[in-house]
């Protein structure tokens, strides 16, 4: 198969691919179809780096009359993507149609899209945080709770310490993905968490005290934040410990506890099931088979996809993109690894 026709099949795939994980499908449920479909194809143009061609895809939509805030939120969406991936030269106006989402409504969609690749991610924080919107009102719905996540610390001793650095954010990301498929939880997304910590010039000075933590809780309006550290002091023996705690008072709600070999996310797999129950969330049938189908077995391959993220939080998209793709290709199953691949392939090339 020539490379060209290898992007073309990739970039179907980047486009069943994100309307199967919710990266389109959910985004643009209440979005005209034609123009969903529309906006596929500029995608699949992005993934076949015709990026210009994506542009006029999506362009051409702005001209219709019966565009509804939604409609006009996706098109710009996309815009902004396919600007990006042609290059430095044109961040600032990529960074332009952000600014033009946030004039329609911040919060008239969840965003950022899973699609968009970090930097854009992190700009959208930066645009709506300068609006006073970085959080979004919660609705109607009193029953959900709003939980986030702190990168895991890492007490292991001696060459631990330093082997496993990249898997503390690895355990936080699955933690978060595992979290947002309970119906009854809402998940504030990692990286806009390290935003605050950053705009706090927190990120560099290590492990996050509690008490500061919660405050970046009460910041970003969840009621619980949840913490785990791992502990390694020998090529058999290892402890991972996660604990609730309540934004509103500081007090820990509960916890739990896994120690043996050190196969950290077969442990983070049993954890996330026992403490979404301690939380007094009920977990469907539907929800159990999604928990258990989520991640990797595979240590190597969740290790990988832990440097992927690494690489990914610093724009290093050809690095983020390998790790991500050795993931994938250790454990072919690992669905978010495919999807963050396909995402960065393009800006890797």
């Amino acid at each position: 198969m020539s490379f060209r026709n290898y992007l073309k099949t990739a970039g179907m795939a980047l486009g069943v691919l994100l309307f199967m994980t919710g990266g389109l499908g959910s985004a643009w449920a209440q979005t005209d179809a034609g123009i969903a479909d529309k906006l596929s194809e500029a995608i699949r143009n992005y993934s076949e780096l015709d990026f210009d061609k994506g542009l006029d895809v999506a362009q051409s939509l702005l001209g219709r009359e019966d565009l509804s805030s939604r409609d006009s939120i996706g098109i710009y969406s996309v815009m902004s993507m396919l600007t990006y991936g042609k290059g430095t030269k044109f961040i600032d106006k990529s960074f332009g149609f952000l600014k033009q989402i946030a004039g329609i409504g911040p919060c008239e969609v969840h965003l950022p899209y899973g699609f968009w690749p970090q930097q854009l991610r992190d700009q959208w924080y930066r645009v709506v945080n300068d609006q006073g919107a970085l959080v979004c009102p919660n609705g109607k719905d009193t029953k959900v709770k709003t939980i986030a996540i702190m990168e895991f610390d890492n007490f292991s001793v001696g060459e631990y310490q330093e082997e496993l650095g990249f898997i503390t954010k690895g355990l936080a990301d699955f933690f978060e993905a595992d979290f947002a498929k309970v119906s009854d939880l809402k998940v504030v997304e990692r990286d806009k968490i390290e935003f605050i910590l950053k705009e706090l010039e927190l990120s560099a000075s290590g492990a996050v005290e509690t008490s500061t933590a919660v405050k970046i809780g009460k910041m970003l309006g969840a009621q619980v934040m949840v913490f785990g550290s791992i502990t390694q002091l020998s090529s058999k023996e290892a402890k991972m410990l996660v604990k609730a705690v309540k934004v509103e008072t500081s007090e820990i709600i509960t916890s739990v506890e896994r120690t043996g070999k050190p196969k950290y996310f077969k442990m983070q797999k049993e954890l996330v099931a026992e403490l979404v129950e301690k939380l007094d969330v009920t977990l469907n049938e539907e929800t159990r088979n999604l928990l258990e189908q989520s991640g990797s077995e595979s240590e190597d391959a969740a290790g990988m996809y832990s440097q992927g993220l690494y690489y990914m939080d610093k724009y290093d998209y050809k690095k983020a993109y390998e790790y991500f793709k050795k993931a994938y290709d250790k454990d072919p199953g690992f669905a978010e690894a495919k999807r963050k691949m396909e995402i960065y392939r393009p800006l890797a090339t």
